[in-house]
């Protein structure tokens, strides 16, 4: 009799609707954040081949005026590329809960010359920015360090325009593309989705051109 249940209730979870199966994986832990001493890494040679930034901000299709959010820019990486696509009227919220790290971006900055970066302390519960003012999120490597994700992310919703979006890229648990990067640092589509659909996202678009990382986009539901 045990055996006849175990079995309808495998055949009834293969049955199952996608996003019910994927509600159904386990609750993830967040791993630690990456502390200042890790800087060297976020300028690393060759990152620029490895992520394709370029390819990155193509896709968004920014423009000139744009507000964009860099969540967890660290060093300003991301932030200072962001801000050349959208000169010169629009603004990037560069945003982290570390000052030692928005402060090493505030020397990026001057030296490269970017002017239309706002570096804003955030909390692990809230970016701190204005409600209905972000056209783009980009979140790079960042969102399996969220300490408080179902809290950002409600925050993120609220912060975006209606027809705002979010670029989120992490590292492939699946296949071996990202396997030089530890395990709890790269995450799976279904991690991701049973997450963000239950915070009242839908994913509008799936690129997986890029060499190691998952690149999700996401709308408000």
């Amino acid at each position: 009799m045990r055996t006849r249940v175990l079995l309808t209730v495998w055949v009834a979870a293969l049955a199952a609707p996608p996003l019910a199966r994927i509600a159904s994986v386990e609750e993830r832990r967040p791993t630690p954040v990456m502390g200042v001493q890790g800087a060297p890494w976020l300028e690393r040679e060759g990152r620029e081949k490895e992520q394709r930034p370029d390819e990155i901000i193509r896709t968004m299709d920014l423009r000139d005026g744009h507000v964009v959010a860099d969540l967890g820019c660290g060093t300003g990486w991301f932030a200072r590329r962001l801000a050349r696509a959208i000169a010169p009227s629009g603004r990037v919220y560069a945003i982290d809960i570390q000052p030692e790290m928005l402060e090493l971006m505030k020397e990026y900055l001057a030296k490269e010359q970017v002017t239309n970066v706002v570096p804003v302390l955030g909390a692990t519960d809230d970016p701190k920015v204005p409600a209905g003012t972000l056209d783009w999120v980009l979140m790079v490597d960042v969102y399996h360090e969220l300490q408080e994700p179902k809290a950002m992310l409600a925050r993120i919703r609220e912060g975006l325009k209606p027809r705002g979006k979010v670029a989120l890229i992490e590292y492939r648990a699946e296949g071996d593309s990202a396997a030089h990067i530890r395990r709890e640092h790269r995450m799976s589509v279904d991690q991701i989705l049973g997450e963000w659909i239950t915070a009242g996202f839908r994913m509008t678009a799936r690129h997986e051109g890029l060499p190691t990382q998952h690149f999700l986009i996401f709308g408000k539901e």
